[in-house]
């Protein structure tokens, strides 16, 4: 009898039929698993991410750092001639900086709004929503990526650049750089994700890249000031937020830009994108949350 009591003690059910301590601590059913960040999940899809674009990054990265780089050179010859001057600079100078951050934020759009396209149409967008990633986690992770990108490119426009002549990337307000540089990079990496989300087939994320961010972007002040424009065209281009991302942007590299004359007109473009950037967020968020388009 001894021998019997000994062997159920060791199997872990009681005499009494009860069951055993370790059944106990699971938590309810529905109760989630995971609290707080799921860093090890977030940090894995934010790898994942990065790979998927490193692996072809001739086509990612130096891909688009060429062919911004082919605008800046037929630009320059074709309106910096005769030693033209824009804000004081030469206009290479003054059109450097524009070309950095647009081809920054257009791969940006483009990273984000691969990643569950891609899955839709593949059929693996499952290995993205079975995962124990909250909504949050999962739109910080192909942001993330997306940014990632956008600076990898923005650095090797600006290396590229830095060897042409004419072209000076001095920096008079680095905190702008930096600023206006992930803003923009954020704003288009949540327009990317939204565009993930909505479109059925590439067809319609292309529509989106040549009806609306491409031009945004060229029509941003980029390659010209807006004060040369009439007053209807400045109050449209001053409604577009590509325009405050440039201008901020070029601001960090002449100290000048033409958003305002003073200072603060640029700290006020500033924060008005972290404002807008976290509505953005916010309206992404909510989307995800609903599940619209991914898991019907």
């Amino acid at each position: 009898m001894a021998d019997q009591a000994h062997n159920s003690d060791n199997s872990g059910v009681s005499l009494t039929g009860s069951a055993p301590d370790h059944q106990n601590r699971f938590p309810p059913q529905g109760e989630p698993i995971f609290t707080g960040i799921n860093r090890i999940g977030l940090w894995s899809l934010y790898i994942k991410e990065v790979r998927r674009f490193l692996k072809v990054q001739t086509q990612t990265i130096w891909a688009p750092a060429v062919t911004t780089l082919l605008f800046l050179v037929i630009f320059s010859v074709a309106l910096g001639r005769s030693g033209r001057e824009v804000l004081g600079v030469p206009f290479a100078t003054f059109v450097a900086p524009g070309l950095i951050v647009m081809g920054m934020m257009q791969n940006a759009f483009a990273n984000a709004s691969f990643s569950l396209l891609a899955g839709k149409i593949q059929g693996t967008i499952i290995d993205l929503l079975m995962p124990p990633l909250s909504e949050g986690e999962l739109m910080a992770g192909i942001v993330g990526a997306a940014v990632t990108r956008a600076v990898m490119v923005g650095g090797a426009v600006a290396l590229a650049m830095a060897f042409w002549p004419g072209v000076d990337l001095s920096a008079a307000h680095l905190w702008a750089i930096i600023w206006f540089g992930l803003m923009g990079a954020v704003m288009l990496s949540l327009v990317g994700l939204l565009t993930s989300i909505w479109a059925e087939k590439f067809d319609h994320n292309a529509a989106i890249t040549n009806f609306v961010v491409a031009p945004l972007a060229l029509l941003s002040g980029t390659f010209y000031v807006i004060s040369n424009l009439s007053e209807f065209f400045q109050m449209i281009s001053r409604l577009n937020p590509f325009f405050y991302v440039i201008s901020g942007f070029r601001y960090g590299f002449l100290g000048q830009s033409d958003i305002g004359s003073t200072d603060s007109a640029v700290a006020g473009a500033a924060i008005g994108l972290a404002i807008f950037n976290f509505v953005l967020a916010v309206i992404c968020y909510r989307v995800l949350k609903s599940g619209w388009k991914l898991k019907d």
